[in-house]
């Protein structure tokens, strides 16, 4: 890294600027806000093993969502392994934007229900805006998968959220 910090001071400048939108896109992929912190980190730390590299491009924020999109997938491939502690080890982050996305009750429990590779083919398709093409190579799967994806999880979406607008009037 050039300069009087190495970079590090533009590295942490992008991170206090962006943190709190890298940690919604992560609560929207995950679905719960102890595994958002988590792909955060995660993306972060290798973000900035690379940030020599990332600082060049046009939009190292669209790098760090790209990773967090590959982390994502590489979870859903292999087994999980958790270990469930009695005491969680940190605070919580704090975030007014978030509050107003958990307080969409009937569309957060709606993306809740779908399965991550669906949850995930929404986010990067419609939240994102990325096209079926970027969808598969972030995800590593093909187009079609892409697509088949997409139209179960809005198909499954508008039965649910039927539902949930027929049992509160």
């Amino acid at each position: 890294m050039s300069g009087p910090d190495g970079g590090w001071g533009q590295f942490d400048r992008f991170i206090a600027h962006r943190l709190p939108a890298l940690y919604r896109y992560a609560y929207i992929l995950t679905g719960n806000q102890h595994d958002a912190e988590d792909l955060v980190q995660e993306a972060l730390t290798r973000t900035g093993v690379a940030w020599s590299r990332v600082k060049r491009k046009d939009d190292p924020e669209a790098y760090v969502r790209t990773t967090m999109a590959r982390i994502m997938a590489n979870r859903w491939r292999r087994p999980r392994r958790e270990r469930l502690v009695a005491d969680a080890p940190e605070l919580p982050v704090e975030d007014g934007a978030l509050d107003r996305v958990a307080d969409a009750d009937r569309l957060d429990s709606a993306l809740a229900s779908l399965p991550p590779r669906m949850r995930a083919v929404l986010v990067l398709r419609y939240v994102e805006e990325l096209s079926e093409e970027e969808t598969a190579r972030a995800l590593g799967c093909s187009k079609g998968t892409v697509k088949s994806q997409a139209s179960r999880a809005l198909a499954k979406l508008r039965v649910v959220m039927s539902l949930a607008e027929n049992r509160h009037g």
